[in-house]
């Protein structure tokens, strides 16, 4: 018997289906080795990722809303009882020594570990902060893991950072890691070339997220990550959030009552209009579906960042709820879709609010995700 030679398509398809079982058991890893925390009706966690943390010099992007993250944290969500968890790259050490992060920000590593004394406070690493791995006198050691499986009931929650999903870019950090580090310290840096990271580049983000949401619906969990610095809420970008409330609005038209049509009619152009921005700031590949398939499913969150442009987007988990908000300057409000009848409420008189942007109950994220998948 005579076996012809592997065509290049089979060749392919090998391929792609050896790399996806390796980026899959990575992850597997992750879920397996991750450390333990279990979810009840008192539980109240925060959850901030990507702070990029500087010198407090001109190419620090955590300086604009250093102030803001301060305020939110001694003001808001210790005395509120929640307890901190930092998703990874909360240190800039791509582009500066740990010794000048710590002198310039060295409060804040005081505030975060005040966050135990409500629960528990956890730092993940991620890869702009890996290197943390070798300080031996780092100050949040202790509070230092990879990933975090919050159990749920019998459901889980797995918090990673995410770049994990870029198994090859991973695996070859630890040799790049030197070339990498000394590259944008030592020539971006003095040129001026900002943050160089997946979270610029929308053909790896996407890849990214939908590797992860593969990941989370073969092993029928929900993953909280970081990385792409892109809020994701139930596996939705803003686009497609966008797209979701217009066809949900276009749909109800017909059936609502005339008087209450030009309502409506003004909230679609509104969601039109912000469409439209999204275009217009040359996110093209970025709009690609975030749902990856027909029907959405939730499984995937995102916390967005802590360097937005005037703004911080976070998660939380209350009891059975989980969140995504944002907390701005309220003299420079950014423009922001809501789920429901959701308003911006100022904290005190310091200047600045907190809005709700999406909210939903586990139990209906892992009901949904169990009867999709």
């Amino acid at each position: 018997m005579m076996f012809g030679l592997p065509t290049l398509g089979m060749c392919i398809e090998k391929s792609t289906m050896w790399f996806l079982e390796k980026k899959h058991a990575h992850l597997e890893g992750l879920l397996n080795k991750a450390r333990p925390v279990y979810l009840d009706h008192s539980s109240r966690i925060l959850i901030l990722s990507d702070l990029h943390m500087g010198n407090g010099g001109r190419l620090d992007e955590f300086r604009q809303n250093a102030d803001l993250v301060r305020t939110m944290l001694e003001s808001y969500y210790l005395p509120e009882k929640y307890s901190l968890v930092l998703n990874g790259d909360v240190e800039e050490l791509f582009k500066f020594p740990l010794k000048s992060i710590t002198s310039k920000w060295g409060d804040f590593y005081d505030l975060f570990l005040k966050f135990e004394k409500n629960g528990f406070f956890w730092k993940t690493y991620g890869n702009h902060d890996s290197a943390l791995l070798d300080e031996k006198e780092y100050q949040l050691s202790s509070s230092l893991i990879e990933s975090i499986k919050f159990h749920y009931g019998d459901e889980t929650l797995l918090l990673f950072h995410g770049h994990q999903a870029s198994v090859l870019l991973w695996e070859s950090y630890s040799f790049l890691s030197r070339a990498v580090i000394l590259f944008l310290r030592y020539i971006a840096k003095p040129v001026g070339i900002r943050n160089f990271s997946v979270a610029y580049n929308s053909r790896r983000k996407f890849a990214i997220e939908k590797s992860i949401y593969e990941f989370s619906n073969q092993s029928k969990i929900v993953s909280i990550i970081g990385h792409t610095h892109r809020p994701l809420f139930e596996s939705l970008s803003k686009v497609d959030y966008l797209n979701y409330r217009i066809e949900n609005l276009c749909r109800t038209f017909s059936s609502t009552a005339h008087e209450k049509r030009p309502e409506i009619e003004l909230n679609i152009l509104g969601l039109k209009s912000e469409l439209d921005a999204c275009y217009k700031k040359g996110k093209i590949v970025g709009l690609r579906s975030g749902l990856y398939n027909n029907l959405p499913i939730p499984s995937v969150f995102n916390s967005g960042c802590t360097i937005g442009k005037r703004a911080v987007t976070a998660l939380e988990i209350e009891g059975n709820t989980i969140r995504l908000v944002c907390w701005y300057n309220g003299k420079q409000r950014p423009k922001f879709i809501t789920d429901g009848n959701h308003l911006p409420v100022e904290l005190d008189s310091t200047g600045f609010s907190r809005i709700v942007l999406n909210e939903d109950s586990l139990d209906y994220v892992f009901s949904r995700l169990h009867l999709l998948t």
